[in-house]
């Protein structure tokens, strides 16, 4: 293993060629083992059960026929004139990008359709994009990992840009599997990859402050595989709910409101009603605050189809919901609900309520049993948390408060060393920084705190525009700050 991980990293430490680079990036048996997974050769080539071949084409012929739909499926954002646009065919890019060469379509055998897939109407449309010139010489590559399908690198371009390129994970569940079942690594890639492709023409598609960004791909011969595919994309942070509970509400409601923002979309995307089949947060990544979704290859835009209101239950490990079956034969809202009360259980139910300024609480409250009960969809779902933040942003949610008697003393251009104390939540682990609306409510949150002798207002703004400041237990070490003022208590 440990050899592996150093042929990995002195690849890239000495800039190979793209093809060097990829090779040792993508190459059977390079990737780290995921938890539980003891590294070891590849098993064998079985013998190929449940039709054989055949039944692997067949298969292929699905995916690839997914990936085409969605391709078609009406205007995405961006696209150009339909005779201009590929599938997998992107445009040139501008300085130090280089249009990524034409893929080589080779058709399998059994009547599977080749790979790289045929260019479709309903491409990427034009527009400068990475292709695999921009992966040469790549620097700092780390493994970030894998689930049953992709593995996930970090590197940094030569422009010094940080990116993620994903892979079929040939040490993964997926290829693994089918290769046992099948015997047809070749066949077997195909059948992965096209899922990767599915994720690629769905970011593209669904293109969206709270989608991660598509920044291109690069088609590469492999030691066995040729056209290997890689994606480039915009790298995030993966989301830790333990650490996201220790964090200011105020980040922890950025983080639901973006995914508000989100499946309003998806309810409402050019493709139609998209849902995550396997919406957890590993699916996501956080990208400078904002939440963003990065794993699409299990999404689905096709309503339920039925015949009776028995056919549309939303089954969830706590509850179950029975949903209507239209006149037309599908089970109405099921995407949209089921995006919506996974948000209530893996994010509201635990990031909205918790250490929200009181005159909110009653609000999110309804928000979070709203969702819980599918009493509301997407739609009001997102008008009340844009409604929380025009409170919150505008400090209308202060109007209530009584306000402070205390007085206290005024020193520009200046600031208190050390004299901190912890407060919860708090930007700052060592003392207790809170975001504040104006100075009123810096001297209520003073007030409110037993050891508070003073605080420090800085020039920091948060998201919403709201100030930064220190809370001190004392005054005794006033330093000269230009960026700073200080407030202390006249009396104490």
């Amino acid at each position: 293993m440990r050899r592996r991980r150093a042929v990995v990293a002195a690849g890239f430490c000495a800039s190979f060629l793209l093809g060097s680079v990829l090779n040792v990036l993508f190459a059977p048996g390079s990737e780290p083992p995921r938890p539980g997974q003891s590294p070891g050769p590849s098993a064998a080539p079985g013998p190929g059960r449940r039709g054989g071949r055949g039944e692997l084409a067949r298969q292929i012929r699905a995916r690839y026929e997914e990936v085409q739909r969605y391709s078609r499926g009406g205007p995405g954002p961006g696209a150009g004139r339909p005779e201009r646009r590929r599938l997998m065919d992107l445009a040139p890019g501008g300085p130090g990008l280089q249009r990524p060469r034409p893929p080589r379509a080779r058709p399998p055998p059994d009547g599977a359709p080749g790979w790289p897939p045929a260019p479709g109407p309903g491409s990427p449309g034009p527009g400068p994009r990475l292709g695999c010139a921009a992966l040469r010489n790549v620097s700092g590559a780390q493994y970030v990992g894998s689930g049953y399908t992709k593995a996930v690198y970090r590197v940094r371009l030569p422009s010094g840009a940080a990116v993620a390129l994903k892979a079929v994970d040939f040490s993964g569940h997926d290829l693994g599997s089918c290769v046992r079942e099948f015997g047809a690594r070749r066949g077997c890639y195909r059948l992965a990859a096209h899922k990767l492709l599915k994720e690629m023409v769905l970011l593209e598609r669904l293109r969206h402050p709270n989608v991660l960004q598509l920044y291109g791909y690069c088609y590469q011969d492999s030691e066995d595989i040729p056209d290997t595919l890689t994606t480039i994309t915009e790298l995030g942070a993966p989301v830790e709910m333990i650490q996201l509970l220790q964090t200011s509400w105020e980040d922890r409601f950025r983080i639901c409101l973006s995914l508000g923002r989100l499946l309003h979309h998806l309810a409402h995307s050019p493709l139609g009603s998209v849902t995550l089949l396997d919406f957890r947060p590993r699916q996501f990544v956080l990208v400078d605050g904002e939440l963003k979704v990065t794993d699409l290859d299990d999404a689905r835009v096709e309503e339920t189809p039925c015949s009776t209101v028995a056919d549309c239950t939303l089954e969830f490990p706590a509850r179950n919901f029975t949903l209507p079956c239209s006149a037309q034969g599908w089970c109405e809202g099921m995407n949209e609900k089921r995006n919506l009360y996974n948000a209530y259980r893996f994010f509201f139910t635990y990031l909205l309520p918790h250490s929200a300024p009181p005159s909110l609480r009653p609000l999110l409250d309804t928000i979070v049993n709203a969702t819980g009960e599918l009493t509301w969809g997407v739609d009001e779902t997102l008008a009340q948390l844009e409604m929380v933040l025009h409170l919150y942003r505008s400090g209308q949610y202060l109007q209530n408060s009584t306000g402070s008697s205390g007085e206290y003393q005024r020193i520009p251009d200046s600031t208190i060393t050390q004299e901190d104390y912890r407060c919860w939540p708090s930007y700052h682990h060592g003392g207790c920084l809170l975001s504040v609306f104006n100075l009123a409510e810096a001297v209520d949150v003073c007030e409110s705190h037993v050891q508070c002798r003073a605080f420090v207002v800085t020039n920091q703004t948060t998201w919403t525009g709201r100030k930064l400041v220190f809370f001190k237990a004392g005054w005794s070490q006033v330093v000269p700050d230009a960026s700073k003022t200080t407030y202390v208590k006249a009396s104490g």
